[in-house]
């Protein structure tokens, strides 16, 4: 007879012990896992942004480009929050808001669906509990409450708009191409985008060399994403290429981001520069230190990736 764990509820506080620096800085790292509840493709978030005298907690992108606030609380909703993702939602210009929280209130849950029904934004409510089975790690377990109709949601849906972020990181990715090709020939035929990032391959199928490019900081990576159900097969690609650490930090130079993520299906290996981003005005000098840094981080990692087991 199969053996079945009993799933036991853990202290949010015990996972997340600050609200701001631990679940932000987890759930920016890990959109994918919001995706997967609530059914966008939300990139590039970008945590405490300026909302007139407020911070927003995190501000995201949807497919369309178009900016998604996300407000947190671990702990009861209330009215204070419902407010803030109101007002954030105008002072952005977005058109989405998630509001994530420990136990929403029901009076909080009708706000929201009334929301919905008769405003022209889209608004998400998502319960946050953490979990484990047996003596396991603890896991996040996301869960919508309310969230507006797939009427609602198509009808909203726009073609998207090539706004000044879209304009900056094009141009930003022509500079840095135009500077590569003279240097390798790594992402010699890749065009310029305006999303945050750009990609060639790595030679392995599900293996990407990333450059990223956010409003004030820039990043490299190998990206490790072999696709649906690759779970195990990422990681193991990870432990081989993490059992060379010593060698590839060596020869890249520098110390790296060895980020095996156990909770996620990726895993990446990744150097952040804070070195400005698309709108800082050193261009020239990022989008050459991003260049040089990926020919020395190809160098690094290419011949373990070639002899890769999986």
């Amino acid at each position: 007879m199969n053996v079945i764990g009993r799933l036991e509820r853990v202290s949010l506080r015990e996972v997340w012990p600050h609200e701001a620096r631990d679940f932000t800085n987890w759930l920016q790292d890990s959109l994918d896992v919001l995706n997967d509840v609530i059914g966008l493709e939300l990139v590039n978030a970008e945590s405490e942004q300026a909302a007139g005298a407020f911070s927003v907690d995190l501000i995201a992108e949807d497919q369309s480009g178009t900016p998604v606030i996300i407000e947190n609380q671990l702990e009861k909703s209330d009215h204070d929050h419902l407010g803030k993702v109101i007002t954030y939602l105008s002072a952005i210009g977005a058109n989405t808001a998630i509001w994530i929280v420990a136990e929403p209130r029901p009076e909080h849950i009708g706000a929201i669906s009334w929301l919905n029904e008769s405003s022209s934004g889209f608004f998400y409510l998502v319960k946050v509990e953490a979990v484990r089975i047996g003596g396991s790690e603890p896991a996040p377990l996301l869960t919508l409450i309310v969230g507006p109709s797939e009427d609602v949601r198509s009808i909203g849906g726009t073609k998207r708009e090539f706004s000044e972020r879209h304009k900056l990181r094009y141009q930003f990715w022509k500079g840095l191409l135009d500077y590569s090709n003279q240097k390798t020939r790594l992402h010699g035929n890749i065009s310029p985008s305006d999303d945050s990032w750009i990609a060639t391959g790595a030679g392995v199928s599900g293996l990407s060399y990333n450059y990223v490019i956010l409003q004030h900081e820039a990043r490299i990576e190998l990206y490790i994403d072999r696709g649906k159900d690759s779970h195990e097969v990422n990681k193991k690609i990870f432990d081989q290429l993490f059992a060379r650490k010593d060698e590839v930090e060596d020869i890249f130079g520098d110390a790296l981001s060895w980020e095996r993520k156990d909770s996620l299906r990726y895993s990446r290996v990744s150097k952040i520069m804070k070195i400005g981003g698309y709108r800082d005005e050193s261009w020239e000098e990022t989008q050459q230190t991003m260049v040089d840094a990926m020919i020395r981080f190809e160098k690094a990692l290419s011949p373990h990736i070639s002899k890769l087991e999986y």
